[in-house]
This record gives C-alpha cells, structure tokens and sequence, in this order.
C-alpha cells in the first residue's frame, strides 16, 4: 500500500486530523478530508500519529549476527558451568565456529583461552565482551587465526610472549582472518526496528569495508541507514567519520590529529567513540588544534566531568549517549566505579542545561534495542536492583522523545514534525501521545510507514533510500 487517507489521528499531541500520503510524501492535512474513490483508509481512531524514530548509534551487522549467537553472559549465563553448558549445547556456524556473545567478568572473571579450553575445546569458538570491546577465543581458534605469528596490537600476550586468547578493538583484523562468509541477513533485524517505531538508524561501526557498506544499503533493510564507518576516501559518503578512542589503548595526540583534518578536509565532521575521562580530554584537547565543524558529535560520552561541560558547550559538539546502559549495568557501575565517577555515567540533563545538543540512543546490540525502554531509563535512571544512578540527571520522556525524533544528520537538533511535503516515515500509536509519554511501551506502536509504505513482521518494503551520508 503506498496511497491511503489516515484518518482521525492525533497530530503534534493537541489536535486530530486527517493525513493523505501520495506515494511517499504527505501530500495533505486537514480537519477531514473526503475520501478518493478507491482509497485505502487506515483508521487511527485518536492514535498519535508521529515522525518515525531514529536510532543514531547502533550496530547492524553486529544486532543481526548476534540473534544467532550464544549468550554467555548475564542473564542468561551467571556462572562457569552454565557458560560450558552453553557452549556444549551451541549450534556451530556452516565453518564450525561457535560464536558467543554478551560475556561479563562477573561469569568466571577475566576469560583467557586457557579457561575457554577447559569449558570447551572440540571447535573453534570465539566470544565478545558485553562492551564490544574484546573477543576471546579458545585454543582451537587461536591456531586456526595464527594468533601467534598476529602482529596486530590488540593481540595480548603473556609475559612468554604467548597469546592469551584476548584480542582487543581487533574486529578487522579477526574478520579478514575467519572463513569467508555473507554479511547477515539484515531483514529480520529491518523487521525488529519497524516493530519498534524506527524508520531511521546511524550505523556506528568503525572501518567498515565496502561489502559491509554495501550489505547495509542493498534493500534487505527498510530503514534509512546513515553509516558512520565508510572510510575516508569514499566517495559515496559525505556524513560524520568514526574515530574509536580505545580505552584499552589511547591513540597518539599527533596521530588522532592527523586524522580529524583528515576527515574535515573531506568536508566530513567527526563521531568519536569516548567511554573514559582520559579519552575525552584527549579528543577535546585534539579539536582545539584542529577546530570543529558542523555536525562534529562524541559518541557514548559515558563520563563527563562537570568541569568539562563549558569545554564541550564551546566548541560546538554534541553527544549521543545510551542511558539505558544505567538500566542494564547500573549496579555493575556503582559497584565496580570509584562513588566520585556515579555523578558522571551518561549525563543528560546537565547537558542540556549547558547547551549541548544531545540525544540517546541505544548502541544495540551491546545496550538494549528498544527505544521506548532506552525513554524510560532516561527519564527513571534506574538500575535492575532499582538504584537510581545520578538522579539530578533526570530528563522528561518528551525530552527524551525528541532526541529520538531529531533527523539522522542532526542528532540532538529539533524534532520532527508532520507537514505537507514531508516524506511518510511515520508512527501510528494505539492510543495518544499523552499516554506514551507516561508510560512508554513499545505495545503502543501500531503501525509502522517507511516512505508511505505500511511495514509489519511479514511484510517489509524494499529500501526506499539507502543513505550512505
């Protein structure tokens, strides 16, 4: 269906009205509108009718590949033996590689493959770090990678100079080495997000190739995709360049210099991975050599200083960040950070305050998916145990709401709205807008429209346009 009336919906949160799309625009909005001669109606019956959201920091390839991993952290997998049932009992990919996700220390400590073959040593298996960080694989893997002759830097070693199964910020590195395969299929996932509301994502995975790029923006995804991590270089690409500020290893001041002229030479601002203090001095000390341009953002922003704020206010740059982490791993935080960091997870409403532009988001799959979850942690900021981590940091779900409104290229930036000539990326509501702001829950969402084109868990789109900005 790519022409029908919407009828009585509620617009902006204050008046109903009918809604025309025409193809993929909305064409007409008026108190009632006859309808045409075959036109198909949808009946919103005072649902609010909203601007589709935005995701604008997530990991596509990761969230698709992830629905076919085996959890091995919490809470699923709490201790040793449920992380070597787990294995014992995993589906091996068509190479036989065991692919695990979602690992926490709180399992069996700080994994090594000397621990991994204890667990599991008949197949190759690797295992990501909740934080997307670190993979670890097990002996088996280790020999079928080199990992001995690796000469990549995030390759730990012990003092013998032997690997010690850990590789660190070595995504590159481990995919150019693994069995040649697809990139996932993306429909389910395209599935996932329109059930949610989303009808736009920033895909934030650095140093993509262009078969990744590619895979993202072939059609199998409904959504309109912004991609961060298109090297510099490509022509195809004129949005925001990933850097990643490691915290297992924080770049050269001249070398991460180099790198934003780099990109702003390319007419491209800068989405910088920032998770530490350190790492954000670092980059707030690289952009006042370097200057910023429009549209320059710091990614996660994790810990953020008080005494920061002015710094990051001036120079014009603004933050998405994931509160819903404090939702996920709040009581991890509080336990495992000194208490004079607690005042500094995920800052919200002292941004705001200080005259960033600032948005969350959800950095699925190593945070929660689900928008309307990722409103309620940034409006409760509460922990599973139900500790609230940095009450003055408290935003309104409308706050938060409008972050997930603001358009790809402008996180933070105003929000959306509903006119006449604005492509139909749309959310219907089953009640109004008042009822989710109160109670936000992805059950509100009725229907999904990307560019005019009704979306459900059977029935998707093609790509209607695939930004690669």
């Amino acid at each position: 269906m790519t022409g029908f009336l919407v009828r009585d919906a509620e617009l902006d949160g204050i008046r109903r009205a009918d809604v025309r799309i025409d193809g993929a625009v909305v064409t007409e909005i008026a108190p009632a509108l006859d309808r045409r001669p075959g036109e198909a109606v949808l009946e919103a019956r005072g649902g609010a009718l909203l601007p589709g959201l935005c995701d604008h920091h997530l990991h596509l390839h990761a969230l698709a590949a992830h629905a076919r991993s085996v959890p091995c952290g919490p809470p699923e997998v709490t201790t040793v033996a449920a992380l070597g049932t787990a294995l014992s009992g995993a589906r091996a990919d068509e190479h036989g590689w065991i692919r695990g996700v979602g690992y926490h220390e709180s399992v069996v400590g700080l994994l090594d493959a000397e621990i991994l073959d204890r667990l599991y040593a008949a197949s190759p298996v690797r295992i990501q770090h909740r934080s997307g960080a670190l993979w670890v694989v097990n002996g088996v893997a280790a020999a079928a990678l080199g990992l001995a002759a690796g000469d990549h830097p995030g390759i730990e070693r012990d003092t013998g100079g032997r690997p010690t199964g850990r590789l660190w910020r070595a995504d590159d590195w481990l995919r150019g080495r693994l069995p040649r395969s697809r990139p996932p299929d993306l429909s389910e996932t395209g599935e996932r997000l329109a059930r949610l509301g989303i009808t736009a994502v920033t895909e934030a995975t650095p140093d993509l190739d262009p078969v990744a790029i590619d895979a993202l923006t072939a059609g199998a995804l409904p959504q309109r995709v912004l991609v961060l991590g298109a090297p510099l270089g490509d022509g195809r690409v004129a949005g925001p360049y990933k850097i990643v500020l490691a915290d297992s290893g924080l770049p050269d001041f001249d070398a991460l210099i180099d790198r934003i002229r780099a990109a702003h030479g390319e007419n491209r601002a800068v989405a910088v991975h920032c998770v530490t203090r350190e790492a954000l001095v670092l980059l707030l000390a690289a952009l006042e050599e370097t200057g910023t341009r429009p549209g320059d953002r710091i990614e996660h922003a994790a810990l953020v200083p008080a005494e920061l704020l002015p710094r990051i206010a001036e120079l014009g740059l603004r933050i998405v960040t994931q509160p819903a982490f404090l939702a996920d791993r709040g009581d991890d935080y509080l336990r495992d950070l000194p208490a004079a960091d607690h005042p500094d997870l995920y800052r919200l409403r002292s941004l705001v305050e200080a005259g960033i532009r600032c948005t969350s988001s959800s950095d699925a799959p190593y945070g929660p998916l689900d928008p309307w979850a990722v409103l309620r942690a940034a409006a409760e900021r509460r922990t599973a145990s139900g500790r609230i981590v940095g009450a003055a940091e408290r935003i309104g779900v409308r706050k938060a709401l409008a972050g997930y409104l603001s358009a790809p290229d402008d996180p933070g930036g105003p929000p959306r709205r509903i006119r006449r000539g604005v492509v139909a990326d749309l959310l219907l509501l089953h009640g109004p807008l008042a009822e989710a702001l109160r109670h936000p829950s992805a059950d509100l969402v009725r229907e999904t429209l990307i560019g005019g084109v009704q979306t459900s868990a059977g029935t998707l789109p093609s790509n209607p346009r695939a930004d690669r900005a």
